[in-house]
This record gives structure tokens, C-alpha cells and sequence, in this order.
């Protein structure tokens, strides 16, 4: 299982420091997010990327439907060429809030969930190569284009994507979990009751319903992602058992820390910076020696 960690709050400048830094103390990945009106994300992943030489640069989440995305499949397919292969992008529905609607009204789960199938859709198909592709969609539409293509990414067919996966209500169509299975990564949406620590029979059950589509669709398991979203040091998210390595064994290849808690500001990020330093938590692997 490898780490990685969210930057909550930064600067594009603090973020290249908080990614080299992460690199140095035996973190796998950094991870910043998306804001309708903030710092850019793939503009701050591009900078660290020219920074650093292994971590992996990746967003926790892009709400892609509110993405057009064919600039979506621009900003990623850069973020990949300027690391050597180390970008990765999470998507989901996006948690509605007033930083999003204050820009951009509510168009409804529904038609946030179709806009997103369709813009990775098209995200797959022009990072593919194909000139030829062209997609014709309810709500995004494309004619097959050769005019000045960028190079193809390093990763190939396309940097991964992973996908927020909750379980519907029984007798419902499973249609988050059918999403993240066609991708290359589940984050499962592993959500106790209120002061409820998160449980890792849960991961394991969504984890094992993943896993069973992915094999009715012909898709290998071997390579596929699955993220522990956890807080080692706050409570953001606490999972029981809060040992790694009992998620580990219900299938997680990813810790991920999620510090959200952590307030903006000076003090703020030297609290992040003190994080980073710490290394991975114990039981998620042997530190890596230090670069």
C-alpha cells in the first residue's frame, strides 16, 4: 500500500514546497482539488511536477461535469507530459457548497452524474490518439480533429482515473460502482453516522462489488487502485481499525491523508508542513530512503 496525502490550503508556491518536501520524507503522492474560483489545480500540479522526480501529482476530487472536456484532457494530458508519467486524476459528483454555487447553479445529481460519464468519455478518446475520434453526446459533442494535436501522454492510453464509488440503497441500480469499475481506481465513499468512525468491512464490501463488475466487464483486477481516505492525526476521517494495514488487507492499495481539519493560514501550513515531515503513518510501508 502506498501514501499520499491533500494539501487542504496553499499557495502555488507552498504547494511545490509541500510536494518536494513529501518526496524527501518517503510520500508516494500529493494531491491537491479543485475550487470554482481559486488556486488552479493542474497549474499548481504542473508547477510541482517541474519540482519534484517521483511523486505522483493527482486531484482529491475534480468535479468533472462542471469541466468542458476537452480542456479537462488538455490540463491533465500537460500535467503527465511535465512529470514523465506521474499525473493521476480523481473525479466524482463534487460536494456541493457555496464556494460552487455562488458561480454556477445546481443542474441536479442526475445530470451531474450523465456529465460526467460523458466528459470522461471524450477525455479517454482524445487522450487515445485516435484522430479519427468523435463523440456525440447528450450533452457534449465533438467532430474528429488532426489540427495541431499535443504529444500523447506518458502514461498510455491515458493518466488513471479514479472514481468515488458509494452503494445505492438495495434495489437500486449500483451505478457509482459500475462507473468506477469501467476506471482505473475506487474511492470508496466509506461514511459512518455522525461521529462514527469510518469501518473497514465497508471498504471491503465495496471494495468486493467493484471487483465483481470489473470482472463481468473483462476488466483485469491486478493494477487497479483502491484509496483509504484516512486522518492520522486528526478527525476528519477515522477508521476503525485505524491500523493501515487492516485496510490493506481489505484491499486498499492507497492511504491517503486527508487533513481537512487543518485550518488556512501561517499556522495552518506550518501544522501540514510538520505532517509532511512525520512520514507516511506506521504499517503503510518502509519509509523509502530520503532523496
Amino acid at each position: 500500500m502506498r501514501a499520499g496525502f491533500v494539501v487542504p490550503y496553499a499557495t502555488e508556491l507552498e504547494f511545490v514546497e509541500l510536494a518536494r518536501l513529501g518526496e524527501r520524507h518517503g510520500w508516494d503522492a500529493v494531491f491537491g482539488w479543485e475550487a470554482l474560483f481559486g488556486v488552479e489545480a493542474w497549474v499548481q500540479l504542473g508547477a510541482a511536477a517541474v519540482a519534484t522526480e517521483r511523486i505522483r501529482l493527482g486531484t482529491l476530487l475534480t468535479p468533472a461535469s462542471r469541466h468542458r472536456p476537452w480542456d479537462l484532457a488538455s490540463r491533465v494530458g500537460s500535467v503527465d507530459r511535465l512529470s514523465g508519467g506521474r499525473a493521476v486524476m480523481s473525479v466524482g459528483l463534487g460536494a456541493l457548497h457555496e464556494g460552487w454555487t455562488a458561480f454556477e447553479p445546481d443542474e441536479g445529481r442526475a445530470t451531474r452524474a450523465r456529465k460526467l460519464d460523458e466528459c470522461l468519455d471524450v477525455y479517454a478518446g482524445l487522450l487515445g490518439g485516435d484522430p479519427t475520434f468523435r463523440y456525440d453526446g447528450e450533452h457534449y459533442g465533438m467532430e474528429a480533429s488532426d489540427v495541431m494535436r499535443p504529444p500523447p501522454t506518458p502514461q498510455r492510453p491515458h493518466p488513471p482515473v479514479w472514481v468515488v464509488g458509494a452503494v445505492a440503497p438495495a434495489g437500486r441500480r449500483q451505478r457509482s460502482l459500475e462507473r468506477a469499475a469501467r476506471w482505473q481506481g475506487l474511492i470508496p465513499a466509506v461514511h459512518g453516522e455522525e461521529g462514527e468512525p469510518r469501518r473497514v468491512e465497508d471498504l471491503a464490501d465495496v471494495t468486493a462489488r467493484v471487483r465483481d463488475l470489473r470482472e463481468g466487464l473483462g476488466l483485469p483486477w491486478e493494477g487497479y487502485d483502491v484509496v483509504a481516505e484516512a486522518d492520522s492525526w486528526g478527525a476528519f476521517a477515522r477508521l476503525e481499525p485505524p491500523d493501515p494495514r487492516a485496510w490493506e488487507q481489505a484491499g486498499a492499495t492507497w492511504w491517503v491523508e486527508s487533513w481537512w481539519d487543518v485550518p488556512p493560514g501561517p499556522d495552518g501550513l506550518a501544522e501540514v508542513r510538520r505532517r509532511v515531515e512525520a512520514g507516511p503513518p506506521d504499517g503503510v510501508r518502509p519509509p523509502r530512503p530520503r532523496c
